[in-house]
């Protein structure tokens, strides 16, 4: 990776005059302003470290990409959203939602002096941008956890925890035949890590307790919610507790069961994973295990935080998940399936 007296002898000057041009500090004729960021542009300088003490000051802005994208719960996004203005604030700082997420997003943070750090959302497994978010001079701290997070900053939901709470639940209400009705199919190609992480411990509790578990995708609609719920019933016609890990997909569910004659929780028992208030408004509140929105984005900005401050936190920080009861599991009974 080029330095900055690698610009300086590309450009024939001293590694102050590329200070100079970098910090503004000082008048530079336009010509050798020209060769020097010339010279950058070429070699693909990015300040690091050494940029950072010769700003004259900080921008007083974190960046927050954000997954605006079809299929995404907007209102579930701005939980995360929420809690992490609410934090900046207190430290003096504002945010900037930024809706390209992908490497040309990070660059362009990276490479201007527009944010003193940056938070990731929708971190994937296998993320195309963490080999550059490992290289850069502002802070960075995942929402989220991918496969190899060595050298990063994450914080998130234990969703694995959460995954085996749920099945938990149902196995010691008495249920043999559970499910997961989860996040779409093209989530889980992309390997979204709470998807797969979530998927992940439903399957290991039921493993680990002898229970049959069925995983059927859903599109984050009502109209996904039915198409899933109907596909799961034919599948497995004696199951008995359903986790529901998508939000948008949740009263879609719930109301292709109904339809289809089975009581919450007398005929089956539903658990929801998600925002507490997807959970709660529903017209018969469910059993969840709620993801703490605004909790975590708080936290990713104390992150921040402690980065700009001096300490080194490159490190995951996941939240255990905690069950909130509201009588929608139950024994499992004997039943007949209406239609």
């Amino acid at each position: 990776m080029a330095t900055i007296d690698d610009v300086a002898r590309a450009a024939g000057v001293s590694a102050s005059t590329v200070s100079y041009v970098l910090s503004g500090k000082r008048p530079i004729s336009p010509g050798t302003r020209e060769r020097v960021e010339r010279s950058i542009r070429d070699l693909g300088y990015r300040p690091h470290a050494g940029a950072r003490a010769l700003a004259s000051a900080r921008s007083n802005v974190i960046a927050l990409m954000v997954p605006f994208r079809a299929g995404v719960n907007v209102g579930i996004i701005m939980q995360f959203v929420g809690g992490a203005v609410a934090a900046a604030r207190q430290h003096d700082h504002d945010v900037l939602l930024l809706t390209q997420d992908d490497t040309s997003g990070v660059d362009r943070v990276a490479s201007s002096s527009m944010a003193d750090g940056i938070i990731v959302m929708d971190v994937e497994a296998q993320d195309t941008r963490l080999p550059l978010l490992r290289t850069l001079r502002q802070p960075s701290v995942l929402i989220g956890v991918p496969d190899d997070s060595s050298g990063l900053s994450c914080v998130d939901l234990d969703f694995t925890a959460a995954g085996r709470l749920a099945v938990r639940t149902l196995a010691e209400a008495g249920h043999r035949h559970v499910a997961l009705i989860g996040a779409s199919r093209a989530r889980y190609e992309r390997r979204a890590n709470y998807a797969v992480r979530m998927r992940a411990g439903v399957q290991d509790e039921a493993e680990l307790r002898g229970v049959g578990v069925t995983v059927v995708p859903s599109e984050p609609s009502f109209a996904g919610g039915v198409a899933a719920a109907v596909e799961l019933l034919a599948l497995d016609p004696d199951v008995s507790g359903v986790v529901v890990h998508n939000e948008s997909a949740l009263p879609g569910v719930v109301a292709a069961l109904a339809e289809r004659g089975l009581r919450v929780p007398q005929d089956v028992s539903v658990l929801a994973v998600g925002a507490a208030d997807a959970a709660e408004s529903l017209s018969q509140p469910l059993t969840s295990i709620d993801v703490p929105g605004h909790d975590i984005g708080r936290v990713a900005v104390e992150m921040v935080m402690a980065h700009l401050g001096g300490e080194t936190l490159a490190g995951t920080r996941l939240i255990s998940p905690r069950l909130t009861d509201r009588a929608s599991v139950a024994a499992p009974a004997r039943r007949a399936l209406a239609g």
